[in-house]
């Protein structure tokens, strides 16, 4: 089974995290709600609270196939100020292991110079903080072992090119007419 930990910080833009949790547990993969505060309660952009299932330290990144980072702000660039996310970001993209990024989060991805040479998009306006990359005016974009999307209306075809990455097309398919998601 497929292991994907995908991390809340305080102001995480509540349809991305959720519909991308939501896709790929529908989809048999195992999903880490992460909080990087040192508490399991998160509070999104829009004042909805999650129970995220552990903390940042409670992960054994070596069990983990995929980290995915919701956008949102202030919630994006608390990500970015979590150092040792960031490191597990860099380790992720040096063994070539997928990393998704939405909406405003990608711009960790351009920071970190992770996106060199591969194409990306964003939530309108960041594209200047993805460092490197070849900008596209597309809902997803997968690129190597990195996808990026812009923002809450492409949460689920987000989730669903995860699910394309990490278990292939059919399934990816198949969910997408279970849900009406066309």
């Amino acid at each position: 089974m497929k292991s994907v930990a995908v991390f809340f910080a305080t102001g995480f833009e509540e349809i991305e995290a959720i519909t991308i949790v939501d896709v790929l547990r529908r989809a048999a993969v195992d999903v880490s709600m992460v909080s990087v505060t040192d508490r399991r309660m998160v509070a999104g952009s829009h004042d909805i609270t999650v129970l995220a299932d552990k903390v940042f330290i409670e992960v054994d990144f070596s069990k983990v196939d995929m980290i995915v980072l919701p956008g949102g702000m202030p919630g994006a660039a608390s990500l970015n100020d979590h150092e040792k996310l960031k490191q597990q970001l860099v380790k992720f993209n040096v063994a070539n292991k997928p990393i998704g990024a939405i909406c405003a989060a990608p711009m960790i991805l351009g920071g970190l110079d992770l996106l060199k040479g591969k194409q990306a998009v964003c939530y309108p306006g960041f594209e200047k903080f993805l460092v490197g990359a070849d900008v596209l005016d597309q809902k997803v974009v997968a690129s190597g072992n990195i996808i990026t999307a812009r923002g809450p209306g492409t949460a689920i075809d987000f989730g669903l090119k995860i699910v394309e990455h990490l278990l292939g097309s059919e399934l990816a398919e198949q969910l997408r007419k279970a849900m009406i998601a066309d």
